[in-house]
């Protein structure tokens, strides 16, 4: 028989055609399918057995691992880690800022949440703020200064489920604030933000912040030292909380707020305690969401998947049209809400039950359309802060979020103690009648929140995505990454993000400004002309969305694999 080309070659034509076959099939699991055939991911997942520490600056990382192998737990790491964040990201964090934190602990299996966020002077009243002919409390300064919250969350966190003794924790940051670190490349841009408070005259600035040899800003690889804050670290390390809320740093802080025309009292801070709240949550595809009720603003995450899953995503390509399209309308829905309704759940009645429906969510997916609405966009700020997460060898995990707010915070520097005071106050409204309008002793909203995922009633993942008002919708972006576009824990927060802002806010109230979007490149340009033939303004990304720490649990192995973004300094690591 004579073979013609055709049935020579068949053999290698079928297998050619089977290899594309398999690989066209595969994709979906690995995600690929949804992004054009081009990977976002930036580098490996770390996959480790026994523990896992992931957070925004490779020493504290690092700290938080040595922790871990002295036969500490994951609380003791998060700490640890915490601690020297403060430190080497003043940037972002620190002991004058708040806290919040969500707990797996193994031994009850079950998930614990905390807000270690500080509430405002008890001897400031609305009316005084008026007084003044203020609209909204000022950015900098005395007056939106609240209890710092941070210290607090430490040592409830520690009390309730550390095993370390709480001075042992404090011993590498202390080390590292008296003998120096290099500062990192970003760090370094970011510390400009000192410029900002020397012009404006804020005292302790220069003696802390500054190089003593020459009083320049530290910058990318010069050693920095802070023996202030190595001192301040050490008395909490002794006296635990009594060492930051009464005796000498506390009665140092309360003058000098005083001095500077502000109204924190000793009292204030003698009186401050973090409270342990029950996480909420939302079954998302078979995975339940959780997070923390308000005053954060974590449930916004949980209101936007609620809504977004009554679409089906499966036929629909990552970063399409008609992905940002559905999300950002889900979003401004989501947002009017958090402005008519997040706020102090002590001082003010907040439908959590009801926001966090299935048919509310219905109703509000029915009411979308295929065009921008005037439906507004909701905002804040962008304020830097911290996230990371850490695991243990027994199946502990913790995800944990601090920040001064709006960068270092406030300019308030109290002398002697080597950290700034955070300016959360300013996320107060002054309008009255809202659930968010100032009061004396009041927790203001808050935009950082922790994230966590279980499923089968087991951890899967602990995460979370600094960045302001863009928190909620990057909790949203991670979690739809992975179940809907098959992504995994590095990729997911790798991929190319996006941003609406403008419009209705807790603190300035209703505005008819439908927002903006804001892409990230790697978003198909296709994608942008097609929301603005949809009525969208669309813009390029305002800075940074980021950065992502994440620590998922195989549920078969039990293996950790540890993320960290490449926006960022993170680092993954576990052993």
């Amino acid at each position: 028989m004579k073979h013609t080309f055709f049935t020579k070659h068949f053999p290698y034509v079928m297998r050619y055609f089977l290899t594309i076959l398999f690989l066209y099939c595969l994709t979906p699991l690995l995600g690929q399918d949804r992004i054009n055939g081009a990977a976002f991911q930036t580098r490996s997942p770390v996959i480790a057995e026994h523990g896992m520490v992931c957070t925004s600056h490779p020493l504290a990382s690092q700290i938080g691992l040595d922790i871990l192998k002295k036969g500490g737990n994951a609380i003791d790491a998060a700490i640890a880690a915490n601690a020297a964040l403060g430190l080497m990201e003043p940037t972002g964090c620190g002991i004058g800022g708040d806290l919040f934190a969500l707990v797996w602990d193994s031994k009850t299996k079950k998930l614990y949440g905390l807000n270690a966020s500080g509430r405002s002077p008890q001897s400031l009243t609305l009316d005084t703020l008026r007084s003044m002919g203020l609209s909204q409390i000022p950015s900098y300064g005395p007056l939106p200064v609240s209890v710092p919250g941070a210290v607090d969350g430490w040592t409830s966190l520690h009390n309730r489920f550390g095993s370390m003794p709480f001075k042992k924790i404090f011993e590498p940051a202390i080390d590292y604030a008296e003998n120096g670190f290099p500062v990192t490349e970003l760090i370094g841009y970011y510390l400009k933000s000192i410029d900002r408070f020397l012009d404006m005259g804020y005292p302790n600035i220069k003696e802390t912040y500054l190089n003593p040899n020459g009083g320049s800003r530290p910058k990318n690889g010069q050693r920095y030292k802070n023996p202030a804050l190595a001192e301040t670290y050490r008395i909490i390390a002794q006296k635990g909380r009594k060492g930051f809320y009464e005796g000498y740093v506390a009665q140092c802080i309360s003058d000098f707020i005083q001095e500077q025309g502000g109204f924190l009292t000793l009292a204030d801070l003698e009186e401050h305690h973090s409270e342990w709240v029950d996480p909420v949550s939302v079954n998302y595809r078979g995975f339940d969401i959780w997070e923390l009720p308000p005053n954060g603003q974590g449930i916004a995450a949980l209101q936007l998947l609620n809504i977004l899953e009554n679409k089906d995503f499966s036929t629909i390509q990552w970063g399409s049209e008609e992905h940002l399209h559905y999300f950002i309308e889900a979003k401004k829905r989501v947002f009017e809400d958090r402005a008519k309704y997040y706020a102090d759940m002590d001082m003010a009645e907040v439908p959590v039950s009801e926001l966090l429906s299935k048919s509310y969510a219905r109703r509000n997916f029915e009411g979308l359309k295929p065009y921008a609405s005037t439906y507004l966009a909701g905002e804040i700020s962008a304020g830097e802060t911290i996230y990371l997460t850490v695991a243990d060898k027994d199946g502990n995990m913790v995800s944990l979020i601090q920040s001064n707010y709006r960068g270092m915070g406030s300019g308030m520097v109290p002398p002697g103690l080597g950290f700034m005071l955070q300016d959360r106050g300013e996320l107060f409204s002054l309008t009255e009648g809202n659930n968010n309008t100032y009061a004396p002793g009041k927790r203001p909203f808050h935009t950082i929140i922790p994230g966590f995922v279980t499923k089968d009633a087991e951890p899967l993942l602990s995460f979370g995505v600094m960045g302001g008002d863009f928190q909620p919708q990057g909790h949203a972006q991670i979690i739809m990454n992975m179940i809907d576009f098959g992504m995994n824990v590095q990729e997911a927060g790798d991929a190319p993000r996006w941003d609406h802002s403008g419009g209705s806010s807790p603190v300035s109230g209703y505005s008819n400004d439908k927002g903006e979007v804001h892409v990230e490149s790697g978003i198909p340009y296709k994608t942008v002309r097609g929301l603005m033939s949809r009525g969208h303004k669309v813009g390029f990304a305002r800075g940074v969305y980021g950065g992502y720490q994440a620590i998922y649990r195989d549920p078969i192995t039990g293996f950790f694999h540890g993320a960290s973004e490449s926006r960022k300094d993170g680092q993954a690591i576990g052993y």
